[in-house]
């Protein structure tokens, strides 16, 4: 039994709630988005099931029309739009023709979209049901009433409310402003109304007083009832018996809590059966419509077909949150795959709940049960449209081992038209193959057995078309030059697209004109690697008692026992431990940087919608939460470098400005989620050591006044006078703190466990070029010890 199921079993087991009608609601202020959809999709469901359920009822929708705009979307012109701020919607133009006014244009293309789901509720216009006096009776009993409403208010909120408070906004006869308006008196026919100059921040009222009717009738308006009044009203009036809403209507205090006090206490009516459900996320982040947050519900229906919108909601119990971001992500193609998962599920009757929510999926009729259905998966579909030289049936035909029924062709079709706009528009940059126009940069990184590799592919190219003998030979050669597999393709689609990973190599390979594959791959296996990081000079080459060496991966390794060593107690007990260390001379760091400033806020900008519970899936997050748990250390109340400043990002907190050295590596912190320390040179006394503290050692961290004793885990790197950062990569000491003043740097990257010693070359190398670029300097050493 399936959510929706079980729901609408606890309802009617209840006795109570009819006759049912099941209803939701909406404020059309602007292009709604796909997270307003859940709202629609779960009480449709409801209403479904309930109908499943032998019983009879009405599905509804209503548009709130009678709000007012209370905000400008990003998307509409201001100089047209502007002077509407405050107005009923429904009596705002229409942004384009075709609509009766701006409420109906972006009501209409949502009714668009969820009948396209297959979701065909009744739509109701709230300002017609105060246009056609239908609230009239209601409206005269809360105002008789104000006095026991504004006393909910008051036990709700624990606040006093003003002595002339009413629960109704009038409609300006003057400026057609509803949202500056504030009733202060209620004759038992008229309300008497101030138009609020400064009312709100957003629109200015006229500063008209006067008195008028609250009762609406005849087509005319006159105002409408506050929203948490209003919302029981509606109840009533419409006749609604089941209505769910967002769960921030329904914590305690909000909401619900004051509509359901007013339906006892002031309509003497019943409640609706509600509930609370979650929302749809974007990035973490609850969608709105009027802000231009995500994708709109008429976009997020062109790229996926209807029943797999539809399957997104119906999977999910609507007490969980539903993370759905289209964009650059594998979230399509998974939601394929589970989709078929239910689909067999229902074909084979191997599970029903499974089976029960690919029915409760489908936008029309349910289709027959078909043993033995063949599913193209998704992923396959998007991997062979981008190899001209595969027949898309024939291919699947072939993997099915049998030729496809008309709906199996169908079903192909279908998924081909959608992968070819998920991977126009949609997918990640790495499932996108496209034979790059010159050799891609990133080939240069490729070690001389996969040169090797490329150069005996590209001969073997010359005299071979047919990619399953291609197929064959490409691991020949790997197993020939005692290469990995994984390693040898790697070489194959860095040369070409680019990229780490793509499609099978052989089909690659002949995918595209021979001469230009072949090119690629003679200028890859020919060309000269250059290192990924500043090259020593030779006085400090000479200066150093160990030379660079390159070890597997083109790792710059080195040996600097005058600079910095690992103890080996911790090279013991963390063997996955590596270091980067860097000396830059002569920099000139200032406070501000404007150019640095803007590269900052682009890359921030890039962040947008992050959430704390996204850090913990880092890798890098992950590894070093689990040295600090070794530690001894709740990382909860001691975070990590990278974490703490992310997480500053994620809680919209903002970035402290330090200076343009401390600024600079830090978008390196950020942008990898390695943590980087750099420390001024002439006040660290050298050697210095990654060591575990000794009894009675303590440190004077940057911001305090007092001593922080370490204990005897907590790992942290020593000079010649005693410790001068805590915890790897807390917090440092206030003696080696790189100011501006400062004029040499000594820098460390830390790596342990998933943090490789690729990871920590990286790091080192952009944080190397940041610093520079910002703040001048020569680099006298670097290279990683491990």
């Amino acid at each position: 039994m399936i959510w929706a199921d079980r729901l609408v079993k606890q309802i009617i087991d209840s006795g109570k709630y009819t006759p049912y009608w099941v209803d939701d609601m909406k404020t059309p202020s602007g292009k709604i988005h796909v997270g307003s959809l859940r709202g629609v999709l779960i009480h449709e469901l409801i209403w479904r099931a309930l109908k499943d359920a032998g019983k009879d009822a009405t599905y509804s929708y209503v548009f709130e029309d009678q709000d007012p705009m209370d905000g400008l979307p990003h998307y509409l012109p201001k100089e047209k739009f502007e002077k509407y701020l405050g107005q009923p919607l429904f009596t705002i133009p229409s942004p384009q023709k075709g609509a009766a006014n701006y409420a109906q244009f972006y009501a209409e293309e949502f009714i668009d979209v969820f009948n396209k789901l297959g979701c065909h509720p009744q739509i109701i216009w709230a300002s017609e049901l105060y246009k056609s006096g239908k609230m009239n009776d209601l409206i005269k009993v809360c105002l008789d009433n104000s006095d026991k409403i504004k006393k909910i208010y008051e036990e709700t909120y624990k606040k006093e409310m003003e002595k002339d408070w009413y629960p109704f906004q009038v409609v300006c006869p003057k400026c057609t402003k509803e949202s500056t308006t504030r009733v202060y008196k209620w004759d038992g026919e008229k309300v008497y109304f101030r138009c609020k100059i400064d009312a709100v921040e957003w629109t200015r009222g006229c500063g008209y007083e006067g008195s008028i009717s609250p009762f609406s009738g005849e087509g005319k308006f006159a105002g409408k009832l506050s929203w948490k009044v209003e919302w029981p009203v509606k109840w009533q009036v419409i006749g609604i018996t089941i209505e769910g809403a967002g769960k921030d209507h329904m914590t305690a205090g909000g909401s619900h809590d004051i509509a359901k006090l007013i339906c006892e206490r002031v309509l003497k009516s019943n409640v609706p059966f509600s509930f609370s459900h979650e929302f749809l996320l974007l990035r973490g982040k609850k969608m709105s419509s009027s802000k231009g947050l995500g994708s709109s519900a008429k976009e997020v229906s062109e790229i996926v077909p209807p029943y797999l919108l539809r399957f997104l909601f119906t999977r999910t119990d609507y007490k969980q949150a539903i993370d759905f971001e289209p964009v650059g992500s594998m979230v399509i193609p998974s939601l394929f795959d589970e989709y078929d998962r239910c689909w067999r599920a229902y074909n084979d009757d191997s599970n029903a709940d499974l089976a029960r929510t690919f029915e409760m999926s489908q936008v029309d009729k349910i289709p027959p049960k078909t043993k033995g259905l063949f599913l193209p998966r998704f992923r396959d579909v998007v991997n062979y449209i981008q190899q001209s030289s595969v027949d898309l049936l024939e291919k699947f035909a072939e993997l099915k081992g049998k030729k496809f029924t008309p709906q199996e062709q169908a079903i192909l079709k279908e998924r081909e038209k959608y992968a070819r706009i998920w991977l126009e528009k949609y997918a990640p940059d790495e499932f996108r193959y496209i034979l790059a126009e010159n050799l891609p940069e990133k080939a240069k990184s490729l070690d001389q057995k996969q040169k090797e590799y490329l150069q005996k592919v590209a001969n073997l190219l010359e005299n071979i078309d047919n990619p399953e003998e291609l197929n064959t030979e490409l691991f020949n050669i790997a197993k020939e030059l005692n290469l990995q597999a994984k390693e040898a393709f790697r070489g194959i689609y860095l040369s070409l697209i680019g990229k780490e990973h793509g499609p099978k190599a052989a089909w690659l390979l002949l995918q595209y004109p021979k001469e230009k594959v072949i090119k690629h791959l003679e200028e890859a296996s020919a060309i000269k690697t250059p290192p990924r990081w500043p090259d020593l000079s030779a006085e400090a080459l000479a200066k150093t008692e160990g030379t660079p060496r390159m070890v597997e991966g083109s790792i710059k390794t080195i040996s600097r026992p005058d600079l910095f060593t690992i103890d080996p107690d911790v090279k013991k007990i963390y063997p996955s431990i590596s270091i980067g260390i860097a000396i830059i001379r002569g920099v000139n760091i200032e406070k501000l940087n404007q150019r640095l400033e803007n590269e900052k806020q682009e890359f921030l900008s890039s962040l947008a919608g992050l959430t704390t519970e996204q850090l913990g899936k880092y890798p890098e997050i992950i590894s070093y939460r689990k040295l600090y748990k070794e530690m001894g250390i709740d990382w909860h109340s001691r975070r990590p470098s990278p974490e703490a400043l992310l997480r500053r990002v994620a809680l919209n907190k903002g970035l402290y400005n330090i200076n343009t050295c401390v600024d600079a590596y830090n978008l390196v912190v950020m942008k990898n989620r390695v943590s980087v320390g750099a420390f001024d040179l002439d006040n660290i006394k050298f050697p210095t050591i990654l060591r575990f503290p000794k009894e009675g050692e303590e440190i004077l961290l940057l911001g305090d006044q007092q001593p922080t004793k370490y204990t005897p885990v907590e790992l942290a790197y020593f000079d010649q006078v005693g410790g001068y950062n805590i915890d790897f990569n807390f917090r440092d000491a206030q003696r080696t703190a790189v100011t501006e003043k400062t004029k040499n740097l000594f820098i460390n990257v830390d790596g342990i466990y998933d943090i490789t010693p690729e990871k920590v070359q990286k790091s080192l190398g952009e944080s190397i070029e940041l610093i520079t670029k910002y703040c001048g300097g020569q680099v006298e050493v670097s290279g990683i010890i491990s």
